[in-house]
């Protein structure tokens, strides 16, 4: 069964691209579902919102970033452990 973070993570990132959350896999990379910079960001601020926490993210460089956006599994990954790192 999938997590909170996942689901939430997930619908986030399915409202950003236009699309039905039953169309958004874990293995998808977020330029598979059409993501651009922009919506990246929007991903990001929205993640955070949801949360309460802030990703440590660089969107001009993102391969310079701990936080992974490789794909969708990665971003939930990243939230988990910003949510756990939080409450501990």
């Amino acid at each position: 069964m999938a997590s909170f973070v996942e689901k939430k993570v997930i619908e986030i990132i399915a409202e950003q691209a236009i699309l039905d959350v039953s169309d958004v896999s874990l293995d998808a990379s977020l330029e598979d579902l059409g993501i651009d910079s922009l919506g990246l960001v929007e991903s990001i601020f929205a993640i955070e919102e949801a949360f309460d926490i802030t990703v440590p993210f660089n969107a001009n460089e993102p391969e310079k970033s701990d936080f992974d956006i490789s794909s969708v599994a990665a971003i939930v990954r990243a939230v988990e452990g910003l949510v756990a790192g939080q409450a501990a």
